[in-house]
């Protein structure tokens, strides 16, 4: 088997969409003839933890870790509060403390390109011998934080070994980076990173077409899609929920507060009873102040039901039981390549999708697709409040049912697939 060292800051007991990318690639390496080794921090600082997860990670697998400094643990003396909301990208529009505002300063222009900087020298010194040790010649960095391409970058040119990096998400463009509140010379010196690694990485894999389009003007090294997807471990026969749910898994940061939405089931809650009884929003994951203070603006308080954080198995089992899923992006330019991870969960899990999002989004053009669900801006009102009372009319008739089709190639399996056929092309 072919040998390929992994390196990932985020790895179970990590939560969230980040962690599931390469424990479900590594879950199925092997099955094409290549043999994963993971390198992961010692002790990281996970914002969100899914310790179900462990048991997720393949027997056997070679993990390697080494301590990181970890700038957050000093952060969390002065506020823990908000040192987890900014970790976990909930930055706040208004209302920021003065120790906010500085921590986000401190954040952009002294942690470049992130926190987890000073995790890059001892990993570079550590990984080096490791890949001379184990014969490794195929080194992956899957990122964010982009800090573990700065160790790809160190490695590719000391040992002139293959080099792929991953794009969960964009660097310079994502739409916190603005938050940070950098100054022309953190600007620069991002730029001038991320460039950096995409013309020197043998290959990029970005998780969207229009992170690929992005960096093309960056870059003349290979470019390849390869989409988060859904994994077929979850089996559990589930029973849709009675009242008519609109559910959302994940996290609903700043920005990502569809008003249009909160104000159209407000206008038919307050005209319809019946709908009015069967109405319960249910949220699973951290939600924003913000998004707080619009649904009860709304009126939308008696409907709501806050989970929390809940293990991903349990998040499976609300996505086949809810009547909506409601999948959230923030509306903007920077954001129309953002495919969110639980999207392919969603689509999978055969209930119809509510989208909300930038017109143009990659994610609305998946879902029509697959014909999962319906894609609405946030400018939409007749025809959002049209489907809303479609879907809520099939559920009183005991109708209410997805025809995604052609998701197969979303499934974990066969995006390993595709990646195992890149490693082994170079």
């Amino acid at each position: 088997m072919k040998k390929v060292l992994i390196v990932t800051y985020y790895w179970p007991p990590a939560g969230g969409p980040g962690v599931q990318r390469w424990l479900k690639f590594v879950k199925y390496l092997r099955d094409f003839d290549i043999e994963p080794i993971v390198y992961i921090p010692e002790n990281p600082h996970y914002p969100i933890e899914d310790p179900s997860l462990v048991k997720e990670v393949p027997k056997n697998i070679s993990v390697h870790s080494r301590p990181v400094f970890e700038p957050y643990g000093f952060a969390k003396l002065l506020s823990s509060k908000k040192t987890r909301r900014i970790s976990s990208g909930i930055i706040q529009n208004k209302n920021q403390s003065l120790v906010e505002k500085a921590m986000l300063w401190v954040r952009g222009n002294y942690f470049i390109p992130d926190a987890r900087k000073f995790w890059v020298k001892p990993s570079v010194a550590y990984l080096s011998e490791l890949l001379k040790t184990e014969n490794i010649t195929t080194l992956v960095t899957t990122g964010p934080p982009h800090s573990v391409h700065l160790i790809g970058r160190s490695l590719k040119k000391e040992l002139n070994l293959t080099w792929f990096a991953d794009f969960r998400d964009p660097w310079t463009s994502i739409g916190y980076h603005k938050k940070l509140k950098l100054s022309k010379a953190a600007q620069e010196k991002h730029k001038a990173l991320e460039k950096a690694v995409l013309t020197e990485a043998d290959h990029i894999i970005t998780t969207s077409e229009t992170t690929k389009r992005e960096f093309r003007g960056l870059t003349d090294r290979p470019i390849s899609v390869i989409t988060n997807g859904y994994d077929t471990g979850y089996a559990a026969e589930v029973d849709l929920d009675k009242n008519f749910t609109i559910s959302h898994i994940g996290s609903l940061l700043t920005g990502r507060n569809p008003k249009n939405l909160w104000k159209a089931l407000s206008r038919i809650a307050s005209e319809n009873a019946v709908f009015r009884a069967d109405l319960q929003l249910e949220f699973m994951g951290v939600v924003s102040q913000d998004v707080m203070d619009s649904l009860y603006r709304y009126e939308l308080g008696p409907y709501i039901k806050m989970r929390g954080y809940v293990s991903h198995a349990e998040a499976q089992r609300k996505q086949r039981q809810s009547q909506l899923l409601l999948l959230v992006e923030i509306d903007s330019e920077e954001t129309k390549g953002i495919l969110p991870g639980k999207l392919f969960e969603y689509i999978q899990a055969k209930r119809p999708i509510l989208a909300m999002g930038p017109k143009e989004w990659e994610a609305g053009s998946i879902i029509a697709k697959t014909k999962s669900g319906k894609t609405f801006d946030y400018n939409s009102d007749s025809e959002l409040t049209s489907a809303i009372l479609a879907w809520y009319d099939a559920y009183k008739k005991n109708e209410l049912v997805s025809t995604s089709v052609d998701i197969e190639v979303y499934s974990r399996r066969a995006l390993t697939e595709r990646l195992a056929h890149l490693i082994n092309q170079n």
